[in-house]
């Protein structure tokens, strides 16, 4: 599998968009062009996880192909993972379709958030292009040659968050964000359900901030924690790449300070762009 991080921000990006911090200031002035744009993940460029409003901005990268994507797996329903106004462009006299349809999966909030984006504009031309799929949590799915497998996050009780794990061809590829925690129950799931995984992107908004209790995302040290508990139930091993992404302006995730945390910790520091085959 081809794994393509199209972004690697948080929810306000970096720079982000309103603010005049000493971070983001920074980064403007002495990385022209560095930026971390909102979470998108693709994977052999066919399936993304997540669709920010920046979708079509990666799109323009050229690692992105939207005409292609036939399917599209959504954490929650947070205007930074899921910007569902775009598909109202999906076909009609809007687009030539390389892929007829794109199969969106999603919680419940995500097919409500769907349907209030698209009510008003979706011409019934473009509507049967793109169809929407609800899955839950402990669930276990065929999607074209994926099997998947969901879990919960621990990302507030608004909705039910999920997390992802892929496979395909014998090599997995596990999703660990948004979340606060990987519950005991999400890991004992996935090892009864025999996934191994070659390659895991935890989120790591807060980077070496510590939390505040009843936080929905992760810091390095806590990454760690997850890690070894999944290296204990065999769903990783020691060849296992494990990845850190969405981060928050907030930890100031620039190149040195990511380098920095690649070597004290032994993982991959994710910037817009960065692919890797597992």
């Amino acid at each position: 599998m081809k794994i393509t991080y199209l972004g690697t921000g948080a929810a306000e990006g970096f720079p982000a968009m309103f603010c005049n911090c000493a971070y983001c200031n920074n980064l403007r002035k002495t990385y022209p062009g560095f930026v971390r744009t909102r979470s998108q993940t693709l994977i052999d460029e066919k399936l993304c996880i997540d669709f920010p409003p920046e979708a079509y901005v990666h799109s323009l990268s050229g690692k992105l192909n939207l005409s292609s994507l036939r399917y599209a797996l959504i954490t929650h329903s947070h205007m930074d993972h899921f910007y569902a106004h775009d598909f109202i462009l999906r076909g009609y006299k809007y687009a030539v379709l390389e892929s007829d349809v794109l199969d969106i999966y999603g919680n419940e909030e995500v097919g409500k958030v769907f349907a209030e984006c698209t009510a008003r504009e979706m011409k019934p031309d473009v509507a049967e292009h793109t169809r929407f799929n609800l899955v839950r949590a402990y669930s276990s799915l065929k999607v074209g040659d994926y099997d998947i497998l969901t879990l919960p996050a621990m990302h507030g009780t608004a909705e039910e968050a999920l997390l992802y794990y892929i496979r395909r061809d014998g090599k997995g590829y596990l999703h660990l964000h948004d979340t606060g925690d990987l519950s005991p129950e999400a890991v004992a799931f996935l090892k009864e359900s025999g996934a191994r995984a070659d390659l895991v992107t935890y989120d790591c908004t807060f980077l070496e901030a510590a939390p505040v209790k009843g936080a929905r995302h992760l810091c390095i040290e806590k990454v760690m924690d997850i890690a070894q508990n999944l290296k204990e139930a065999g769903v990783t091993d020691s060849g296992t790449v494990s990845v850190i992404s969405h981060f928050s302006h907030n930890c100031n995730p620039t190149p040195e300070r990511l380098a920095e945390v690649e070597k004290k910790y032994g993982v991959v520091a994710a910037y817009d762009g960065m692919t890797i085959d597992i």
